[in-house]
């Protein structure tokens, strides 16, 4: 299938990255490297947590719903956009690769129309999308891990011995729970990333990426046993039912554009399809990493934190390590924080009203930057932890919440921000503590996002707090860089990409635009706070989690007791 040669043979693909409020389409020309466009196109629902669109009640706490109506709005505005922005022609264009935040999942009929999307199933919370911030299925998590431990399962190990609220089962079980008729109805419970590469193609291609962190799949071992799911939720039908069992690694060639959607595009159905990818993974070939030692941060609304080695360490305190679940070759390691971006956005807008963060609103956060830039390490008193949407990791418990210790009424505001973005930077530490302390090695982090690129302070305060240099690669959407990357290795060396990782990384690497080195004498100080970190992180999250745990079991029996 390939394309006729365009007038100077330029090669473009298109890296389509969904996030937690919009989607981004990148153009990348896999022959220099150089990002051609980029277009951004916001959701115009967003993320649902309060009504559905279809109206009705409140919803119940925890809830992160989507419509996924908006994604397809990013693809037939963002892609069109991005094209002409580019100057790009239709037969230059030899694939698309698609990254989703993870795991967002949503129920579908045998031909792929979401549930939500039916007549007559609009109004039930559990046939939309349910984003992965949605926590609601911790109850569902806690039995899913109680249960595992009581029966020694083996699995349990790849995912630091806790399963995660965010994750496939625990979101499918609670609606199996809560809406049997929506369970029954549904053809199958996809990852949202294939569902648009379905969408696409017309083929429900499954990737091996979110499987194998999300659902606890394994090349070697397939999926959990039915006989533990029994013992959780008995009665609970095969857990592939709704899943399947064939999954494809990154990379992968997916399909081809379906002719509706290649001309709605105005694209030829030559195009090549990648199988779809995660977010946080797929950024690492798009940050050019390709070594042990390395920490990727992916910094947005939370973050991801990925490493690549060669040998298999089953530590506590991570959210998996899947062998190729990254780049082929290595075991790849998931840990990450749950509140970065969103913590700032609840700091300045709902706690001090000063707006969302865009547009004319965004000073606020270069005004609190400033001012709490001149604030010296150590000099506010304050140590937060960073858990306003529960610790993802090395605690694993959606049901732990933030707090700020030290608070006088000397206190200011922006000493208040400042505590933070150290509570970051603090969580970060202990992250790589943990995997340094079961032996992989950590020598440099590497940075990417906006947070990354915007704020100067918050990454001094990772190498300071560290103490190890942080770098920040020359690409703004580096996600969507590589799902554009993965795109090129779909389409194949025959139409003008890549035939593996090692010669795609090798051409299209970018350049490292900052590097931040650690204040020697900012890290001692910062010693001393990351010991009172440390001692309130295992004093609240471990010895005494009853503690916060109450505090929100509290807060839901009133908040339901208020709306009956």
């Amino acid at each position: 299938m390939s394309l006729p040669a365009s007038p100077d043979g330029r090669r473009v693909t298109i890296g389509v990255d969904f996030g937690t409020e919009s989607g981004r389409v990148l153009l990348l020309d896999v022959g220099t490297g150089e990002e051609l466009a980029v277009s951004e196109v916001r959701y115009p629902h967003g993320v649902i947590d309060r009504t559905l669109p279809a109206g009705g009640g409140e919803l119940p706490p925890d809830t992160a719903l989507q419509d996924p109506g908006d994604y397809l709005e990013v693809i037939y505005r963002g892609i069109p956009e991005a094209l002409a922005a580019g100057k790009v022609t239709s037969e230059e264009v030899i694939g698309i690769g698609i990254d989703f935040t993870c795991c967002t999942v949503l129920p579908v009929t045998e031909d792929g129309t979401p549930l939500c999307q039916v007549d007559g199933w609009s109004d039930r919370p559990h046939a939309w999308v349910k984003l992965w911030k949605h926590h609601s299925a911790q109850p569902v998590a806690d039995r899913l891990n109680e249960v595992a431990l009581e029966r020694g399962e083996s699995f349990l190990a790849r995912y630091g011995g806790r399963l995660s609220s965010e994750w496939y089962f625990p979101k499918l079980i609670e609606i199996w729970q809560k809406d049997r008729p929506v369970y029954d109805t549904m053809s199958a419970f996809v990852e949202a990333t294939d569902w648009v590469v379905w969408h696409l193609t017309g083929s429900l291609v499954r990737a091996s990426c979110s499987a194998g962190y999300k659902a606890c799949w394994s090349a070697s071992d397939g999926l959990p046993s039915r006989a533990y799911f029994e013992a959780a939720y008995p009665g609970f039908p095969d857990p592939a039912a709704k899943l399947g069992t064939v999954f494809v690694p990154p990379g992968a060639c997916a399909g081809y554009l379906r002719a509706e959607v290649a001309e709605h595009l105005g694209l030829s159905t030559s195009v090549a399809v990648a199988a779809g990818n995660v977010d946080s993974f797929v950024s690492v070939p798009g940050a050019g990493v390709q070594r042990p030692g390395v920490f990727l941060m992916v910094v947005g609304t939370s973050i991801c934190d990925l490493v690549i080695d060669r040998r298999e360490s089953r530590m506590p305190g991570i959210t998996g390590v899947v062998e190729n679940g990254i780049l082929p070759g290595f075991f790849g390691y998931e840990a990450g924080q749950a509140a970065v971006g969103d913590m700032f956005a609840w700091f300045g807008g709902r706690l001090l009203g000063l707006g969302s963060g865009s547009g004319s609103a965004g000073s606020w956060h270069e005004d609190f930057e400033r001012e709490a830039a001149t604030v010296a390490p150590g000099a506010s008193g304050l140590v937060a932890l960073d858990w306003w949407n529960g610790n993802r990791t090395i605690l694993g418990d959606a049901d732990l919440s933030g707090v700020i210790a030290g608070l006088t009424l000397a206190s200011t505001p922006a000493e208040v921000y400042r505590a933070l973005l150290e509570s970051v930077a603090f969580g970060t530490r202990r992250i790589i503590e943990n995997f340094v302390d079961n032996g992989v090695a950590i020598d440099e982090i590497v940075a990417c996002g906006g947070i990354a690129e915007r704020s100067a302070l918050m990454m001094q305060l990772l190498a300071d707090v560290t103490g190890l240099r942080v770098t920040i690669p020359d690409s703004s959407q580096i996600p969507a860089r590589g799902a554009a990357l993965c795109a090129a290795i779909a389409a194949g060396s025959p139409q003008g990409g890549f035939d593996d990782f090692e010669t795609a990384l090798n051409k299209l690497s970018p350049a490292m635009a900052l590097r931040y080195e650690p204040s020697a004498a900012h890290h001692a100080t910062y010693d001393q706070v990351y010991s009172v970190f440390r001692s309130l992180h295992d004093e609240l999250g471990r010895d005494h989690v009853e503690w916060l745990h109450n505090l929100k079991r509290i807060r839901l029996a009133a908040l339901v007791a208020g709306s009956s």
